[in-house]
């Protein structure tokens, strides 16, 4: 469709992302992914073929997101909304029972991923002067709970540095932190447990937000905003 738009996210092989990824490609968009899961990408490349495009790349490599980066911007151009969804929890534990291991891993993708992929793939936007940059946050950005402070911290962090990147991109772009609220994935669960199950799933969380993110623009630009989803189910 002449009308489409270049939608990038991190994050596609499952929950949010893999829902997103299907919900913009059913609207008429081009998406390009990219998820750490090579199976995962190859099983997404058979259900959303050309012009849609993915690849394994785990966004706390540098050097993976500048590759992937090179390749995407040449075949399609910069994006026209830059979702950066991929992101991993820690296990529900006191602070200092986490090892440096599982604790580094979770900034690595929540906010090092994040830079990386802003890092290679924003410049192109800028000189464009167009483009709307999407960073998952959390209601734990905003608020926090026993048990999962490396997960708190990052998203703490991911609302800082969206604000402060949104004071440095050029008239005509955005760059908005997004609370996703809370739905029924992989990750809810190890956190909530059964009780996770009274949330919406991603599928149904995406018909409501895609439409959503499709809206955002400049005069969103800074703006710590929260998806449009329902709470618990009764």
């Amino acid at each position: 469709m002449s009308h489409g738009k270049v939608v990038l996210i991190t994050g596609v092989t499952r929950g949010l992302g893999r829902a997103m990824a299907e919900e913009f490609a059913r609207r008429g968009h081009t998406v390009l992914g990219c998820g750490r899961s090579s199976k995962e990408i190859e099983r997404l490349r058979r259900l959303l073929r050309p012009p849609h495009d993915f690849y394994p790349v785990d966004v706390a490599d540098d050097d993976a997101v500048k590759s992937w980066a090179s390749v995407l911007l040449a075949a399609h151009g910069p994006p026209d909304l830059l979702v950066n969804n991929a992101g991993v929890i820690n296990r529900n534990a006191p602070l200092w029972e986490i090892g440096s291991r599982e604790f580094n891993e979770v900034v690595d993708i929540n906010l090092k991923g994040v830079a990386n992929v802003i890092r290679h793939f924003v410049p192109a936007m800028v000189r464009r002067k167009r483009g709307v940059i999407v960073n998952f946050s959390s209601g734990w950005g905003r608020s926090t709970d026993a048990e999962v402070a490396p997960y708190c911290a990052t998203k703490w962090a991911i609302e800082g540095l969206t604000q402060a990147l949104a004071q440095e991109l050029p008239s005509g772009m955005a760059a908005v932190p997004l609370n996703p609220g809370i739905i029924d994935t992989d990750m809810l669960r190890s956190a909530f447990g059964g009780s996770a199950a009274s949330y919406p799933r991603p599928g149904e969380w995406a018909k409501a937000v895609v439409p959503f993110l499709l809206q955002l623009g400049y005069a969103d630009n800074g703006k710590p905003l929260t998806a449009p989803v329902r709470g618990a189910k009764d």
